[in-house]
């Protein structure tokens, strides 16, 4: 893998960092997207993420990387089911804007099929996917017909392609993470709706920040491997802390009344479906788990509302006000009754 900045050096942007280590922590809070300025270290983030994750255990051979204590691959070319376990890195794969959707979702060699009588298949992105991360940048200038592939796999867990009568399936569980410039297009509803916390990015203000983010930038440029030799123990004891949150998060509870909060908000702020629960529950009980806390409270609600619901608001033409300020007065009511 190549050298990339190291997660713990990032200046700022707590709410995007805090974003991608619940989704680390709980991948089925439902993916990160992060909208903002240009140049602001949205994708240096998701590539930090990546080196930051622990390795996970994979049966080796298997162009799916599946989990040795899962009950079967089911993927074609695995054939190496029962066979040695190996430890690989937390795959973060790149899907690029201009991808093909046979180098997304695997080909099938046809050829082979016919003349030889044998389903030969390639595996695509997704397949790389698998028990990781699916990065997108720029997601909001995807083609819509890749949109709907991704909606589809997201929603079963599960990539199907078929060609010419031919089928092939194999798992595709991933955590979906985009990055994109509201200036150059809104994202699709649905695809919207897909992304479990959305976060919102901006250029540092305070010039303290902004000349420490020069100063870590240039010196990793200068020296990459001293400077990465530098943060290796504030990166080593941060790994430890998402290992140590998914151990401890079954344990979580989620009292009623934290229940009972989560649903209040998102009846204040007339949030569609009820998706909306599910994550903010899910992501403060992640939270709390990074935390070392016992159970949900209105600290771990406060923190990931903004995310969990800013992008599943309603548009209120009454209303001036952000989706961020909107969920801020919504807290204020509902926390405080």
């Amino acid at each position: 893998m190549a050298t990339v900045f190291p997660f713990s050096a990032i200046v700022g942007q707590e709410e995007m960092k805090r974003a991608l280590l619940i989704a680390a922590i709980d991948p089925g809070v439902g993916g990160v997207l992060a909208f903002g300025d240009r140049g602001a270290g949205k994708s240096t983030a998701v590539r930090a993420l990546a080196a930051l994750l622990p390795p996970i255990a994979v049966v080796a051979g298997c162009p799916y990387g599946c989990d040795p204590a899962a009950a079967a691959c089911a993927g074609p070319g695995c054939g190496k089911w029962g066979g040695p376990s190996a430890a690989a890195p937390t795959p973060v794969v790149d899907l690029p804007l201009g991808a093909t959707e046979d180098r997304v979702v695997g080909a099938l060699d046809l050829e082979r099929a016919l003349t030889h009588g044998e389903k030969a298949f390639e595996p695509g992105l997704l397949a790389r996917a698998h028990r990781g991360f699916l990065y997108i940048d720029e997601v909001n200038l995807l083609e819509d017909h890749l949109v709907d592939l991704l909606l589809d796999v997201a929603a079963s867990g599960e990539n199907v392609v078929e060609r010419e009568g031919l089928s092939v399936r194999h798992p595709a569980r991933f955590v979906l993470v985009g990055s994109g410039n509201p200036e150059e297009g809104e994202l699709r509803p649905q695809l919207l709706d897909r992304f479990g916390l959305s976060v919102e990015v901006s250029t540092p203000r305070d010039l303290a920040d902004r000349i420490l983010v020069v100063r870590r930038r240039d010196a990793f440029d200068r020296d990459r491997a001293a400077f990465v030799a530098e943060w290796a123990a504030e990166e080593e004891t941060l790994r430890e802390k998402i290992l140590a949150a998914r151990a401890r998060l079954p344990e979580v509870a989620a009292p009623d009344a934290a229940l009972e909060k989560a649903a209040k908000l998102c009846i204040a702020l007339n949030a569609d479906g009820l998706r909306g629960e599910l994550t903010l529950l899910r992501a403060a009980r992640a939270l709390a788990a990074f935390l070392g806390d016992g159970g949900v409270a209105d600290a771990h609600l406060r923190a990931v509302a903004p995310a969990a619901l800013r992008h599943r608001l309603r548009r209120d033409p009454l209303d001036e006000a952000g989706s961020g300020a909107r969920v801020a007065r919504a807290l204020d009511t509902v926390l405080a009754a």
